[in-house]
């Protein structure tokens, strides 16, 4: 899933003409001409294989479309409101994004957090109490699906708690044991179903030895998919510009590591390096670094969660 403008529909088109999965509305300046041309409806790969189009509209300080419907609360605020309202208000919110082609939305944030509104997830987690957590990110996943958008839940397994800013640096979460008390919580309601997880750039003690969760088999295929049982699609968060992954590898690298762990959607902002990743992900194969059968493996999921048969 590759980033594109919100100001140039052509990179959207020429996105899909390269075969992509997916691509993510990237906010450029205060434009949504991407919104409102029309491009985004029905995009397809020249295999006729529907795109996954994603935003990232969670509310107040993240929101993608509130120049277009208005401006959508922040988690926390939205909190303070009942379960029915908040399952409204994201029905709402996601006919909206459904109808201008938006398939995906990375929302509801489902980190447990006490931080500060205006630090780096603050005000973007509904609650520093887990129930609440799972009750109101329930609510606002419910009402995105009922409108036909696919919700994301993030960032696990909890950045709300985690010393560190994933966009600036290591971000590094309580220990493992401390995460399964409060902050899996969530995920162990809300999975399944056609929701997607994000896994997000956190160290976690006593499990990732000091890699990020995103590039850390022990993270993805032993704590998610193994331990909590989840078999959905399992999307990274950016791979090319956020420092925690950035400092340590190049976008292909990174690329391949968070699919040999165990992900399925490979999330990068800027679209321009498609064909060095390509590339460098081909070369894996060959050489048994990353899996043949890993790869079908993510494919398979992903067409499936696309409702797209290859052999219909």
């Amino acid at each position: 899933m590759v980033g594109v403008s919100s100001a140039d529909p052509s990179e959207a088109r020429i996105a899909a003409d390269a075969g992509v999965g997916g691509i993510y509305l990237r906010r450029t300046g205060g434009s949504t001409t991407v919104y409102t041309s029309g491009t985004l409806k029905d995009l397809r790969t020249p295999q006729g294989v529907p795109l996954a189009v994603a935003v990232d509209d969670e509310g107040g300080r993240v929101q993608s479309i509130d120049d277009l419907v208005g401006d959508l609360p922040s988690a926390r605020e939205q909190a303070a409101w009942s379960v029915d309202e908040v399952r409204r208000l994201a029905a709402d919110r996601g006919a909206a994004l459904r109808s201008y082609g938006v398939t995906v939305d990375f929302a509801p944030v489902t980190d447990v957090s006490a931080q500060g509104d205006e630090e780096v997830i603050g005000d973007r987690s509904y609650s520093a109490d887990p129930d609440v957590v799972t009750e109101y990110a329930q609510a606002f996943s419910a009402g995105l699906e009922s409108a036909g958008i696919t919700p994301v839940l993030k960032h696990f397994p909890g950045h709300g708690r985690a010393v560190g800013d994933s966009h600036r640096g290591p971000a590094r979460t309580p220990k493992l044991d401390d995460l399964r008390a409060e902050d899996l919580r969530p995920y162990e309601v809300l999975m399944g179903d056609g929701r997607w997880v994000m896994v997000g750039h956190l160290d976690v003690p006593g499990l990732t030895d000091g890699e990020p969760a995103t590039l850390s088999p022990a993270a993805i295929d032993g704590l998610l998919r193994r331990d909590l049982g989840f078999d959905g699609v399992v999307v990274s968060d950016e791979l090319g510009g956020m420092r925690a992954v950035a400092a340590q590898y190049d976008l292909p690298e990174a690329t391949r590591r968070f699919l040999a762990a165990g992900g399925d959607v490979a999330l990068w902002a800027e679209g321009g390096h498609l064909a060095r990743v390509l590339d460098h992900l081909e070369g894996a194969v060959a050489d048994g670094s990353l899996s043949e059968a890993r790869v079908n493996q993510s494919a398979a999921r992903v067409l499936a969660a696309k409702g797209y048969d290859p052999c219909r």
